[in-house]
């Protein structure tokens, strides 16, 4: 039986991801992705974890991303396809 999880990561199509890093972007960087929705939330210890939401082409755009914020080194917290 062939269970497919509708929000499953599909490599080969566009889709729209949450991608939560711990800490803060950049400004700079935030120019870079005008189709970027990102927010951020204050935890009690004062620290910021990032939510960002974006239009993803494809998997090769979303390992890109995920890179960028590494390179940043800001630790990915969460990836979820949620459209």
């Amino acid at each position: 039986m062939n269970n497919v999880n509708e929000k499953a990561i599909r490599p080969w199509s566009p889709g729209t991801y949450e991608i939560k890093v711990d800490g803060d972007l950049p400004e700079n960087w935030l120019d870079l992705f005008t189709a970027m929705r990102v927010t951020n939330q204050k935890r009690e210890d004062q620290t910021t974890v990032t939510s960002l939401t974006v239009q993803i082409k494809d998997q090769s755009h979303l390992l890109g991303l995920l890179n960028a914020l590494a390179e940043l080194h800001l630790p990915i917290l969460f990836v979820e396809r949620i459209g």
